[in-house]
């Protein structure tokens, strides 16, 4: 099987999404808000020798719980207090309004230089009780939560978005998963070093190149520390598997440049493997890369094309897209020694498998009728769900807490990144200004 045939027969799941991803982008939400959750996130103060602080960070928390699907915060014009504490919220004002709770902070500039945040969490609807003078009285406001910390000021942004993640987790009991990263490849192809392998914040602020090339660049994978990123490259002419540490000025790691096809790197949850697919004996097959002993094993064996290997999350088995049934599916199969199993049977092309966090779900691409859209599957039942609406949709991600996918798609004749929630209820679109932007991948969780 050749280069070319192997990269066009699978075209849909590798193919260059033309938005840019510029320093920041706006969400334009296109559905779920209605069933979201009323919130305020109120401004947070500022006291200190500047004039203000270098990030409106009521503004990025309130930002990241709308992008969650989740919430809906109040538009800053309608807040209906301006305090910075939790003993001047007025809870009856936002019951009016049908908010269910309400975020203060503020932030202090200390003489050494550090910022002192301080924030809480009230809930409007749910009396609490308080010791006061050895008794214990019941109050009408609900301190969900409060913290503070002290943070170096070119920090302030991401710990808004801890705190956010913390707010999340708070009034949903799930993890939130805004303090974290994306990893993506922008292409200008004016320029003469035309492609840039970039990683930013997972709002888009941030951005650091990691590696730029005269050629292709393509799928980005994380490791599950977050400290390093597996791509391809084509700058020595041939497909070839690097690893690059993130946060360390060291040369990338060449893992993989066998003669014919390298490419699909993916961490194992353990960190310890790489699954890849090569065609180094001929055909293109999935083999796992031990990195500590570089031992390559091979798992597939099949005349068909097996590529885009993804682990589950417990590491002893990879789903990968074969076309050995005569057209693209997801297989099964245990790294010790078991068959194949096939996974998916609805529509006629399924690939870019992954897995939710708790393995019950199955995010991947579906085409049924002509048409490319996101889908879940539950691994139990095998029901598969069409969660977008949006057409010609690749390269799906999911979000760490396994809550929202990130993925390539066109809208009005114009190739952007969108979001959705795993259920489906919430989507938004990312529009950005010019460039090229393709292989979107969101980071594990940052330690």
């Amino acid at each position: 099987m050749s280069i070319k045939k192997l990269f066009i027969f699978f075209a849909i799941s590798a193919s260059v999404c033309t938005t840019a991803f510029a320093e920041e982008f706006d969400f334009i939400i296109s559905g779920g808000i209605d069933s979201a959750r009323p919130v305020a996130v109120l401004p947070f103060s500022w006291q200190g020798l500047d004039s203000k602080a270098s990030q409106d960070v009521g503004a990025v928390i309130a930002s990241d719980l709308r992008r969650s699907g989740r919430f809906n915060p109040m538009a800053r014009h309608l807040l209906l207090q301006d305090v910075d504490n939790y003993e001047d919220v007025n809870v009856d004002l936002w019951k009016e309004k049908g908010i269910e709770a309400v975020v203060v902070g503020r932030i202090t500039q200390v003489p050494d230089g550090r910022l002192k945040v301080a924030y809480e969490l009230i809930d409007v609807y749910r009396k609490t009780q308080e010791v006061r003078n050895g008794k214990l009285y019941d109050v009408s406001r609900n301190k969900l939560d409060s913290y503070s910390a002290f943070i170096q000021p070119k920090n302030l942004r991401f710990h808004a978005h801890r705190i956010a993640d913390r707010i999340y987790e708070k009034l949903t009991g799930e993890k939130g998963a805004f303090a974290t990263r994306i990893a993506y490849v922008t292409v200008d192809r004016s320029q003469k070093i035309s492609h840039r392998l970039m990683v930013a914040d997972s709002d888009g602020y941030a951005p650091q190149q990691l590696f730029a090339s005269s050629e292709s660049i393509m799928s980005p994978a994380w490791s599950p520390d977050a400290q390093q990123l597996a791509y391809v490259s084509f700058q020595n002419g041939r497909s070839e598997v690097y690893v690059k540490d993130i946060y360390k000025s060291t040369k990338a790691t060449l893992v993989a440049a066998f003669e014919g096809i390298n490419s699909a790197p993916s961490f194992s949850p353990d960190g310890r493997r790489m699954a890849l697919t090569l065609s180094r004996d001929g055909n293109p097959e999935i083999y796992v890369l031990d990195l500590i002993s570089r031992r390559f094993s091979r798992i597939t064996n099949h005349y068909g094309i097996d590529t885009e290997a993804n682990w589950t999350p417990d590491g002893q088995s990879l789903t990968f897209t074969s076309d050995r049934g005569g057209r693209p599916q997801i297989y099964r199969k245990n790294l010790f020694g078991d068959k194949a199993v096939r996974l998916t049977y609805e529509g006629n092309y399924n690939a870019s498998s992954s897995f939710t966090p708790d393995g019950k779900t199955m995010v991947l691409i579906n085409r049924t009728s002509g048409v490319f859209h996101v889908a879940t599957q539950d691994i139990e039942s095998g029901t598969m769900q069409t969660i977008t609406e949006t057409r010609l949709d690749e390269s799906p991600s999911l979000a760490p807490n396994g809550s929202m996918i990130i993925y390539a798609t066109v809208y009005r004749g114009r190739q952007v990144l969108s979001v959705v929630s795993t259920d489906g209820r919430f989507k938004a679109r990312l529009p950005s200004k010019t460039g090229e932007v393709k292989a979107p991948v969101w980071s594990p969780y940052l330690n």
